[in-house]
């Protein structure tokens, strides 16, 4: 057992909700054993911003952790110069610039074409819509034009799970490695086709690149893992949001707040992504705890950005406060690189052409949310018209 306080939880209530929990945490024992969790949990959001850039102490590099383990080693579990590398090779698929002259087009097509069949429907599940819009994206961007989006949210899915799978559940261990099987099936389909004809595609820059195959399919495999699920659970909460708040709506359809203000504010308030895993290599104290070498560590996103020390209103909704120091996309080397991808896609396409075309978007049931790792909704019913 780590030299820390010991917290308990109550592991499905956490899954439900883990901001009391972390409120506690934050208060009481900011950094803190969790013996249901097997690790370590830092949860102010300054400890985050500092220990996230000490990578000789907070290391990512975990061969024996569980996305390694599952889905191989990814320049996310790569630290220094190696970290570095297979991300400027990466660079070219999600800089800014591609973004805008790449991506933003296929974005706003697929956005338009999803939009046009659903509308004479007048009812959907918008976690269901935000899956298909989600997917359709990660198709173009990862070059796996051989996938269809629900395979692609399947996959994606089971990764996470097999991810979070702290418990050791051998059934999500199974469908993880039968989801990673349907990547690699798909990648070989298209690496032909990607030498004869490169493009802007991830899989595409990194045969470019001459990255091993290896490093490739842990690459593509980490684009698939996060870039699904986050669009998804940002598009389909955000609606849920402003609809909840139209207060903030309101901001908005008037242009005193832009659609990128509710992305930042949401992404803050209800993390998607809300915990990062390090392992210790070298000694390191805080708040008056050492964390040895070998200890597992989870670094709390979805908890630094609810910290009362830093924001105004941190359990509300309200872009009137500064997101400015949201931790949402990480706050070190390894802050996230498709953070322009998902701004644009989700911000500058997709919420606002929903909220465009789908006039009359109003609730019509209840909305639970569940995760910790990753939190989203996990169903938002809407009508229109």
């Amino acid at each position: 057992m780590p030299d820390a306080p010991t917290y308990h939880i109550d592991r499905d209530a956490f899954w439900r909700d883990p901001y009391p929990d972390l409120a506690q945490l934050r208060e009481m024992a900011p950094v803190a054993w969790v013996p249901e969790l097997g690790a370590v949990l830092i949860t102010r959001r300054d400890d985050i911003f500092t220990v996230e850039k000490k990578i000789e102490a907070f290391s990512s590099d975990q061969p024996e952790g569980l996305m390694t383990r599952l889905m191989g080693q990814n320049l996310m579990r790569k630290d220094g110069d190696a970290h570095q590398a297979e991300r400027r090779a990466i660079f070219p698929s999600v800089s800014p610039r591609t973004v805008r002259d790449v991506w933003k087009g296929q974005f706003e097509e697929f956005t338009d074409r999803i939009l046009t069949r659903i509308a004479p429907d007048g009812a959907a599940d918008m976690v269901t819509l935000a899956r298909e819009l989600s997917g359709e994206a990660l198709i173009a961007m990862t070059g796996l034009r051989n996938m269809s989006w629900a395979e692609m949210d399947r996959v994606s899915q089971g990764m996470i799970d097999g991810c979070a799978n702290y418990v050791g559940d051998p059934a999500v261990e199974a469908r993880c490695h039968d989801c990673t099987a349907s990547i690699d099936r798909h990648i070989d389909g298209m690496i032909e086709e990607l030498r004869n004809a490169p493009d802007a595609s991830l899989l595409s820059v990194q045969l470019q690149a001459g990255l091993s195959m290896e490093q490739t399919r842990a690459n593509v495999k980490l684009a698939i893992s996060g870039g699904q699920n986050e669009p998804r659970d940002v598009i389909a909460g955000m609606v849920w949001a402003l609809l909840t708040h139209p207060d903030q709506l309101a901001l908005v359809r008037s242009g005193e707040k832009t659609w990128i203000d509710a992305f930042e504010e949401y992404a803050r308030w209800m993390s998607p992504i809300g915990m990062s895993p390090r392992e210790m290599r070298q000694d390191y104290e805080l708040h008056g705890v050492t964390l040895k070498v070998g200890t597992r560590v989870f670094l709390m996103f979805g908890s630094g950005n609810r910290d009362e020390r830093v924001f105004d209103r941190p359990d509300v909704f309200d872009m009137t406060q500064s997101a400015a120091s949201s931790i949402a996309f990480g706050a070190g080397p390894h802050f996230c690189a498709g953070a322009w991808a998902s701004r644009c896609l989700i911000a500058e396409v997709v919420v606002p052409a929903i909220f465009a075309r789908l006039d009359g978007l109003r609730l019509t049931g209840e909305v639970p949310f569940g995760g910790w790792a990753f939190r989203g909704a996990l169903s938002v019913p809407v009508a229109w018209g």
